[in-house]
């Protein structure tokens, strides 16, 4: 998951996959800038979250929801 401390979707993003406990990489944007041109490169946008599957999807700021509807079909929940 890219993100940044700043943006309220990554924070509510985080927390979810916090809650769930399942592992995670976090990419923090404010620390490692250089991670936002990767994260565009995935995106194809500069929007955040962006939060990537073991199957190589994404997500850019997605909702609780489909966060969870994507985990499931992962069979990761």
């Amino acid at each position: 998951m890219f993100g940044a401390d700043w943006c309220r979707d990554c924070r509510r993003t985080k927390a979810q996959l916090d809650e769930l406990g399942l592992p995670y990489e976090y990419v923090d944007l404010e620390a490692d800038p250089a991670a936002a041109d990767v994260a565009r490169e995935i995106s194809g946008r500069t929007n955040i979250p962006v939060v990537v599957y073991p199957d190589a999807s994404h997500h850019v700021e997605p909702t609780n929801a489909e966060v969870e509807a994507k985990l499931r079909e992962l069979a990761l929940i």
